[in-house]
Protein backbone atom coordinates (compact mmCIF):
# COMPACT_ATOMS: atom_id res chain seq x y z
CA UNK A 1 0.00 0.00 0.00
CA UNK A 2 1.27 3.38 -0.87
CA UNK A 3 -0.16 6.97 -0.18
CA UNK A 4 -1.12 9.02 -3.26
CA UNK A 5 -2.10 13.08 -3.16
CA UNK A 6 -4.21 13.61 -5.84
CA UNK A 7 -5.53 16.91 -7.58
CA UNK A 8 -8.71 17.66 -6.61
CA UNK A 9 -11.02 18.98 -10.00
CA UNK A 10 -12.65 21.93 -7.67
CA UNK A 11 -11.25 23.73 -5.29
CA UNK A 12 -13.96 24.35 -2.19
CA UNK A 13 -14.17 27.85 -1.73
CA UNK A 14 -15.56 27.42 1.51
CA UNK A 15 -12.94 25.61 2.60
CA UNK A 16 -10.54 27.91 1.55
CA UNK A 17 -11.31 30.92 3.79
CA UNK A 18 -12.43 28.68 6.77
CA UNK A 19 -8.57 26.87 6.91
CA UNK A 20 -6.77 29.78 8.86
CA UNK A 21 -9.31 29.59 11.27
CA UNK A 22 -10.01 25.68 11.28
CA UNK A 23 -5.70 25.52 11.45
CA UNK A 24 -5.90 28.00 14.76
CA UNK A 25 -8.65 25.87 16.40
CA UNK A 26 -5.99 22.65 15.86
CA UNK A 27 -3.41 24.50 17.51
CA UNK A 28 -5.47 25.41 20.31
CA UNK A 29 -6.22 21.69 20.81
CA UNK A 30 -3.14 20.35 20.39
CA UNK A 31 -1.61 23.02 22.74
CA UNK A 32 -3.69 22.22 25.43
CA UNK A 33 -2.87 18.71 25.30
CA UNK A 34 0.90 19.66 25.04
CA UNK A 35 0.26 21.39 28.64
CA UNK A 36 -1.95 18.51 29.64
CA UNK A 37 1.39 16.60 28.97
CA UNK A 38 3.47 19.07 30.69
CA UNK A 39 1.14 18.48 33.93
CA UNK A 40 -0.46 21.86 33.38
CA UNK A 41 -4.22 22.70 33.51
CA UNK A 42 -5.07 23.26 29.70
CA UNK A 43 -7.90 25.61 30.25
CA UNK A 44 -5.65 27.67 32.96
CA UNK A 45 -2.55 27.58 30.46
CA UNK A 46 -4.45 28.76 27.49
CA UNK A 47 -5.95 31.32 29.02
CA UNK A 48 -2.57 32.26 30.39
CA UNK A 49 -1.07 32.04 26.76
CA UNK A 50 -4.27 33.70 24.88
CA UNK A 51 -6.52 35.65 26.58
CA UNK A 52 -4.41 37.46 30.12
CA UNK A 53 -2.36 39.31 27.33
CA UNK A 54 -5.23 40.65 26.02
CA UNK A 55 -6.91 42.22 29.65
CA UNK A 56 -4.27 45.31 29.85
CA UNK A 57 -4.06 48.50 28.09
CA UNK A 58 -0.42 48.43 28.29
CA UNK A 59 -0.38 44.72 26.63
CA UNK A 60 -2.17 46.02 24.11
CA UNK A 61 0.13 48.47 23.69
CA UNK A 62 2.89 45.47 23.50
CA UNK A 63 0.99 43.58 20.89
CA UNK A 64 0.64 46.40 18.56
CA UNK A 65 4.67 46.97 18.91
CA UNK A 66 5.41 42.63 18.23
CA UNK A 67 2.84 42.85 15.31
CA UNK A 68 4.26 45.81 13.63
CA UNK A 69 7.61 43.73 12.50
CA UNK A 70 5.60 40.77 11.46
CA UNK A 71 3.47 42.34 9.29
CA UNK A 72 6.21 44.64 7.71
CA UNK A 73 7.95 41.63 7.03
CA UNK A 74 5.37 39.32 5.99
CA UNK A 75 3.85 41.95 3.40
CA UNK A 76 7.17 41.79 1.31
CA UNK A 77 7.44 38.18 1.29
CA UNK A 78 3.52 37.69 0.53
CA UNK A 79 4.89 39.67 -2.97
CA UNK A 80 8.14 37.26 -3.20
CA UNK A 81 6.42 34.22 -2.30
CA UNK A 82 3.10 35.11 -4.89
CA UNK A 83 5.83 35.74 -7.60
CA UNK A 84 7.45 32.21 -6.76
CA UNK A 85 10.81 33.71 -5.49
CA UNK A 86 11.34 32.15 -1.68
CA UNK A 87 13.21 34.98 -0.03
CA UNK A 88 13.74 32.96 3.78
CA UNK A 89 15.83 35.76 4.99
CA UNK A 90 14.20 38.31 6.07
CA UNK A 91 15.61 37.73 9.55
CA UNK A 92 19.04 38.86 8.05
CA UNK A 93 17.25 41.52 5.94
CA UNK A 94 16.05 42.89 9.27
CA UNK A 95 19.29 42.85 11.01
CA UNK A 96 20.86 44.60 7.85
CA UNK A 97 18.23 47.17 7.64
CA UNK A 98 18.71 48.08 11.50
CA UNK A 99 22.30 48.16 11.68
CA UNK A 100 22.33 50.69 8.13
CA UNK A 101 19.59 52.62 9.86
CA UNK A 102 21.79 53.32 13.15
CA UNK A 103 24.63 54.58 11.47
CA UNK A 104 23.63 58.05 12.22
CA UNK A 105 22.28 57.67 15.96
CA UNK A 106 25.94 55.25 16.58
CA UNK A 107 28.34 57.20 14.70
CA UNK A 108 27.18 60.79 14.04
CA UNK A 109 25.89 60.91 17.49
CA UNK A 110 26.43 64.61 18.22
CA UNK A 111 24.27 65.29 15.20
CA UNK A 112 21.22 66.27 16.35
CA UNK A 113 18.06 67.90 13.36
CA UNK A 114 14.71 66.48 12.30
CA UNK A 115 16.45 65.08 9.37
CA UNK A 116 17.84 61.90 11.37
CA UNK A 117 14.72 60.03 11.75
CA UNK A 118 13.30 59.98 8.48
CA UNK A 119 17.00 59.20 7.39
CA UNK A 120 17.38 56.48 9.78
CA UNK A 121 14.17 55.18 8.13
CA UNK A 122 15.45 55.30 4.47
CA UNK A 123 19.04 54.18 5.48
CA UNK A 124 17.28 50.70 7.04
CA UNK A 125 15.29 50.11 3.79
CA UNK A 126 18.69 50.41 1.81
CA UNK A 127 20.33 48.29 3.82
CA UNK A 128 17.80 45.57 3.86
CA UNK A 129 16.98 45.86 0.20
CA UNK A 130 20.88 45.93 -0.28
CA UNK A 131 21.06 42.67 1.60
CA UNK A 132 18.57 40.35 -0.07
CA UNK A 133 19.98 41.99 -3.43
CA UNK A 134 22.95 39.20 -3.00
CA UNK A 135 20.06 36.33 -3.26
CA UNK A 136 18.38 38.11 -6.04
CA UNK A 137 21.43 38.08 -8.00
CA UNK A 138 22.91 34.96 -7.57
CA UNK A 139 19.32 33.29 -8.32
CA UNK A 140 19.02 36.42 -11.91
CA UNK A 141 21.76 35.78 -12.92
CA UNK A 142 23.52 32.60 -11.31
CA UNK A 143 20.61 30.34 -11.14
CA UNK A 144 21.53 29.72 -7.05
CA UNK A 145 18.81 28.77 -5.11
CA UNK A 146 17.37 31.87 -3.43
CA UNK A 147 15.89 29.45 -0.41
CA UNK A 148 19.78 28.53 0.68
CA UNK A 149 21.38 31.48 -0.04
CA UNK A 150 19.04 33.88 1.38
CA UNK A 151 18.85 31.83 4.80
CA UNK A 152 22.83 31.31 4.96
CA UNK A 153 23.15 35.15 4.96
CA UNK A 154 20.91 35.24 8.33
CA UNK A 155 24.22 33.90 10.24
CA UNK A 156 26.69 36.60 8.25
CA UNK A 157 24.13 39.39 9.35
CA UNK A 158 23.74 38.05 12.65
CA UNK A 159 27.31 37.26 13.38
CA UNK A 160 28.06 40.96 11.92
CA UNK A 161 26.12 42.95 14.46
CA UNK A 162 27.66 40.98 17.45
CA UNK A 163 31.09 41.97 15.83
CA UNK A 164 30.01 45.67 15.82
CA UNK A 165 27.97 46.02 19.25
CA UNK A 166 31.18 43.98 20.91
CA UNK A 167 33.93 45.94 19.27
CA UNK A 168 33.88 49.22 17.22
CA UNK A 169 30.37 50.56 17.79
CA UNK A 170 30.52 49.89 21.64
CA UNK A 171 29.48 52.21 23.85
CA UNK A 172 32.37 53.44 25.73
CA UNK A 173 30.75 54.55 28.78
CA UNK A 174 28.72 51.18 28.74
CA UNK A 175 30.56 49.15 31.29
CA UNK A 176 31.48 46.76 28.54
CA UNK A 177 28.33 45.65 27.96
CA UNK A 178 28.33 44.45 24.43
CA UNK A 179 25.81 47.70 23.28
CA UNK A 180 25.83 50.22 21.70
CA UNK A 181 24.86 53.96 23.35
CA UNK A 182 21.23 54.42 23.43
CA UNK A 183 19.78 56.91 20.33
CA UNK A 184 19.59 60.44 21.12
CA UNK A 185 16.32 61.69 20.92
CA UNK A 186 15.80 63.06 17.31
CA UNK A 187 16.57 59.52 16.49
CA UNK A 188 13.91 57.26 18.29
CA UNK A 189 10.62 56.37 16.80
CA UNK A 190 7.71 58.49 18.50
CA UNK A 191 4.55 57.12 20.26
CA UNK A 192 1.67 57.04 18.20
CA UNK A 193 -0.57 57.40 21.42
CA UNK A 194 0.65 59.28 24.71
CA UNK A 195 -1.42 56.68 26.73
CA UNK A 196 1.58 53.43 25.53
CA UNK A 197 4.00 52.18 23.81
CA UNK A 198 3.08 52.04 20.40
CA UNK A 199 5.33 53.38 18.28
CA UNK A 200 4.76 54.71 14.45
CA UNK A 201 6.14 51.74 12.99
CA UNK A 202 2.86 50.07 13.41
CA UNK A 203 1.54 52.34 11.47
CA UNK A 204 4.44 51.88 8.52
CA UNK A 205 3.32 48.27 9.01
CA UNK A 206 -0.55 48.99 8.06
CA UNK A 207 -0.13 52.04 5.62
CA UNK A 208 2.80 49.28 3.43
CA UNK A 209 -0.34 46.49 3.63
CA UNK A 210 -2.48 48.83 2.00
CA UNK A 211 -0.39 50.01 -0.76
CA UNK A 212 1.20 46.18 -1.13
CA UNK A 213 -2.49 45.07 -1.25
CA UNK A 214 -3.90 48.27 -4.03
CA UNK A 215 -0.35 47.41 -5.82
CA UNK A 216 -1.61 43.51 -6.33
CA UNK A 217 -5.16 44.31 -6.94
CA UNK A 218 -5.39 47.17 -9.23
CA UNK A 219 -2.11 47.75 -11.41
CA UNK A 220 -0.32 46.35 -13.92
CA UNK A 221 2.62 45.32 -11.61
CA UNK A 222 0.13 43.37 -9.71
CA UNK A 223 -0.55 40.94 -12.65
CA UNK A 224 2.60 40.43 -13.73
CA UNK A 225 3.42 38.79 -10.18
CA UNK A 226 0.12 36.79 -9.90
CA UNK A 227 0.83 35.56 -13.90
CA UNK A 228 4.69 34.73 -13.25
CA UNK A 229 4.36 33.04 -10.24
CA UNK A 230 1.42 30.65 -11.53
CA UNK A 231 3.55 30.23 -15.23
CA UNK A 232 6.74 31.50 -15.88
CA UNK A 233 6.53 30.12 -19.40
CA UNK A 234 2.65 31.99 -19.69
CA UNK A 235 4.47 35.43 -18.06
CA UNK A 236 7.05 35.17 -20.86
CA UNK A 237 4.28 35.25 -23.59
CA UNK A 238 3.04 37.92 -22.29
CA UNK A 239 6.27 40.09 -22.55
CA UNK A 240 6.93 40.14 -18.63
CA UNK A 241 10.62 39.29 -17.18
CA UNK A 242 11.32 36.74 -14.68
CA UNK A 243 14.65 38.33 -14.01
CA UNK A 244 12.88 41.67 -13.57
CA UNK A 245 10.85 40.30 -11.01
CA UNK A 246 13.41 38.65 -9.27
CA UNK A 247 14.90 41.86 -8.16
CA UNK A 248 11.64 43.67 -7.75
CA UNK A 249 10.39 41.35 -5.21
CA UNK A 250 13.49 40.64 -3.54
CA UNK A 251 14.54 44.57 -3.38
CA UNK A 252 11.06 45.22 -2.37
CA UNK A 253 10.63 42.41 0.59
CA UNK A 254 14.61 43.11 1.82
CA UNK A 255 13.23 46.72 1.55
CA UNK A 256 10.31 46.09 4.01
CA UNK A 257 12.18 44.03 6.37
CA UNK A 258 14.83 46.57 7.08
CA UNK A 259 12.20 49.20 7.59
CA UNK A 260 10.62 46.75 10.46
CA UNK A 261 14.67 45.91 11.41
CA UNK A 262 15.13 49.98 11.75
CA UNK A 263 11.88 50.63 13.07
CA UNK A 264 12.07 48.07 15.70
CA UNK A 265 15.58 49.05 17.04
CA UNK A 266 14.71 52.90 17.33
CA UNK A 267 11.26 52.40 18.46
CA UNK A 268 11.27 49.96 20.52
CA UNK A 269 15.24 49.10 21.84
CA UNK A 270 16.32 52.53 21.51
CA UNK A 271 20.18 50.98 20.68
CA UNK A 272 21.97 47.98 19.01
CA UNK A 273 22.67 44.99 21.08
CA UNK A 274 23.59 41.45 20.02
CA UNK A 275 19.82 40.17 19.85
CA UNK A 276 17.36 42.39 18.56
CA UNK A 277 15.01 39.73 17.19
CA UNK A 278 13.07 36.83 18.57
CA UNK A 279 12.93 35.41 15.30
CA UNK A 280 10.66 37.30 13.39
CA UNK A 281 12.31 36.98 9.98
CA UNK A 282 11.11 33.51 10.51
CA UNK A 283 7.67 33.75 11.76
CA UNK A 284 6.59 36.38 9.40
CA UNK A 285 6.84 33.20 7.08
CA UNK A 286 4.28 31.83 9.21
CA UNK A 287 2.29 35.12 9.22
CA UNK A 288 2.77 35.49 5.64
CA UNK A 289 0.61 32.18 5.06
CA UNK A 290 -1.86 32.35 7.62
CA UNK A 291 -2.80 35.58 5.98
CA UNK A 292 -3.16 34.00 2.54
CA UNK A 293 -0.54 36.20 1.17
CA UNK A 294 -3.03 38.92 1.39
CA UNK A 295 -1.70 41.43 2.93
CA UNK A 296 -4.82 42.61 4.53
CA UNK A 297 -5.09 39.01 5.72
CA UNK A 298 -1.32 39.11 6.89
CA UNK A 299 -2.39 42.23 9.21
CA UNK A 300 -4.79 39.99 11.21
CA UNK A 301 -2.11 37.34 11.16
CA UNK A 302 0.30 39.21 12.49
CA UNK A 303 -1.84 40.20 15.44
CA UNK A 304 -2.52 36.61 16.27
CA UNK A 305 1.13 35.38 16.17
CA UNK A 306 2.39 38.67 17.90
CA UNK A 307 -0.70 37.23 20.56
CA UNK A 308 1.67 33.89 20.79
CA UNK A 309 4.86 36.01 21.47
CA UNK A 310 3.11 37.40 24.66
CA UNK A 311 1.12 34.67 25.91
CA UNK A 312 4.72 32.79 26.06
CA UNK A 313 5.98 35.44 28.25
CA UNK A 314 2.69 35.41 30.26
CA UNK A 315 3.01 31.59 30.86
CA UNK A 316 6.25 31.47 31.47
CA UNK A 317 5.66 33.99 34.80
CA UNK A 318 2.48 32.47 35.26
CA UNK A 319 2.61 28.78 34.62
CA UNK A 320 6.64 28.68 34.62
CA UNK A 321 7.07 26.99 31.46
CA UNK A 322 10.00 27.63 28.63
CA UNK A 323 10.27 29.84 26.31
CA UNK A 324 10.29 27.40 23.76
CA UNK A 325 6.45 26.71 24.12
CA UNK A 326 5.71 29.72 21.92
CA UNK A 327 8.11 28.19 19.25
CA UNK A 328 5.65 24.85 19.57
CA UNK A 329 2.75 27.08 19.06
CA UNK A 330 3.79 28.94 15.98
CA UNK A 331 5.01 25.24 14.47
CA UNK A 332 2.13 24.07 15.11
CA UNK A 333 0.37 26.72 13.44
CA UNK A 334 2.36 26.90 10.51
CA UNK A 335 2.10 23.04 10.33
CA UNK A 336 -1.72 22.91 10.21
CA UNK A 337 -2.01 25.66 8.14
CA UNK A 338 -0.11 24.30 5.27
CA UNK A 339 -2.22 20.69 5.78
CA UNK A 340 -5.04 22.24 5.61
CA UNK A 341 -4.07 23.99 2.45
CA UNK A 342 -2.67 20.56 0.74
CA UNK A 343 -6.02 18.81 1.87
CA UNK A 344 -8.25 21.63 0.39
CA UNK A 345 -6.13 21.12 -3.36
CA UNK A 346 -5.33 17.22 -2.80
CA UNK A 347 -7.38 14.58 -1.58
CA UNK A 348 -5.47 11.14 0.05
CA UNK A 349 -5.88 7.87 -1.84
CA UNK A 350 -4.76 4.79 -0.88
CA UNK A 351 -3.03 2.38 -3.52
CA UNK A 352 -3.45 -1.23 -2.79
CA UNK A 353 -0.47 -3.85 -4.26
CA UNK A 354 -1.79 -6.51 -5.95
CA UNK A 355 0.75 -9.15 -6.36
CA UNK A 356 0.66 -12.08 -8.33
CA UNK A 357 2.57 -14.94 -8.81
CA UNK A 358 5.15 -13.44 -11.07
CA UNK A 359 6.01 -10.94 -7.97
CA UNK A 360 6.37 -13.37 -5.43
CA UNK A 361 9.18 -15.94 -7.82
CA UNK A 362 11.23 -12.65 -8.36
CA UNK A 363 10.26 -13.14 -12.55
CA UNK A 364 8.99 -8.68 -12.00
Amino acid sequence: MRIELEKRAKISTLFSILSPFIAFLLMIVFGGIMFALLGKNPVTALYSFFVEPLSEVWSLHELAIKAAPLILIAVGLSVCFRSNNWNIGAEGQFIMGAIAGSILPVVFYDWQSPLVLPLMMLMGMLGGALFAAIPAFLKAHMNTNEILTSLMLVYVAQLFLDWLVRGPWRNPGGMNFPETRTFAADAILPEMIASGRTHWGFAFAIIAAILVWFMMRYTLKGFEISVLGQSERAGRFAGFSSRRMIWFSMLLSGALAGLAGISEVSGAIQQLRPVISPGYGFTAIIVAFLGRLNPLGIIAAGLVLALTYLGGEAAQLSLGVSDKVTRVFQGLLLFFVLSCDTLIHYRIRLVWYRFTASDLDGSR
